[in-house]
């Protein structure tokens, strides 16, 4: 079955629409029948996708929330990507644990990174992040609180060139730009307001200069060493042949 009559297939069954990109099939379904949908491609025998790979979200700003099915059969060796759009201000959708118990972890997991509730799951407890975190870390809208804590750990700053001029600093991305510890460029900086200042110049004790300098004395010649007597050549080891002589090919070469 090829990837257009298996997305025709599972329109028809879904309620969907189907649609083919560089050979990968993919199908919207109706959110009030995504357990339905899945279920049919699962139990049909032309489709026969029985075996589950992965589920996860994707965020889709102001569209909402995708979440993305990934199901194969390892009989007809063909595989589906079954996709359902949920509200961004009620995101929730039935839950697939029933129809693939697998599904329980991954439910999980996109409940915790996107805020999607999954309705009728087991139990959609914490399962990456730690106790007591707040936000949904894969939300294009969350803060990236580390990247504006911590210093930049490259030899630059974000926006200063390689001439040494320093522009306005940049935020990381998703960073609202009156957020966190006010970012001021140049030596006035949050982390250098502490520093005492370096005193000027002329308040430095002089070096002296170099005709001030006392002269170091000359260098004292080394007696000449006697000369080393001269190393005995060592004889050559028995049976070595001579580099000249031709070599020994044996009876045969002669």
């Amino acid at each position: 079955m090829s990837p257009e009559e298996l997305g025709g297939r599972l329109a028809e069954l879904s309620g969907g629409t189907a649609s083919v990109t560089f050979g990968e099939l993919t199908v919207d379904a109706p959110r009030e029948s995504w357990v339905a949908a899945v279920t049919a491609a699962r139990d049909d025998p032309e489709l026969d996708l029985s075996s589950f790979d992965w589920l996860s979200g994707v965020d889709e700003l102001e569209a909402g929330f995708d979440v993305v099915l990934h199901v194969f059969s390892v009989r007809h060796r063909h595989r589906a990507l079954l996709r359902t759009r949920v509200p961004r201000a009620d995101p929730r959708v039935a839950s697939l644990v029933a129809v693939f118990p697998g599904a329980d972890w991954h439910e999980r997991e996109t409940h915790e990174m996107f805020g999607v509730t999954f309705d009728g799951h087991p139990g959609l407890v914490p399962l990456l992040l730690p106790d007591g975190f707040t936000g949904h870390p894969l939300r294009k809208d969350f803060v990236l609180a580390a990247r504006v804590a911590k210093e930049w750990p490259g030899a630059k700053e974000p926006g200063e060139s390689h001439t040494g001029v320093t522009r306005r600093r940049m935020r990381p991305p998703g960073v609202p730009d009156d957020w966190g510890p006010a970012a001021v460029v140049g030596p006035a900086r949050a982390d250098r307001a502490d520093r005492p200042e370096r005193p000027a110049r002329a308040d430095r004790p002089d070096r002296p200069a170099p005709a001030d300098r006392p002269e170091r004395p000359a260098r004292v010649d080394r007696p000449d060493r006697p000369d080393r007597p001269a190393r005995a050549e060592r004889p050559e080891p028995p049976g070595r042949p001579d580099p000249g002589d031709p070599p020994d090919r044996g009876e045969a070469g002669r």
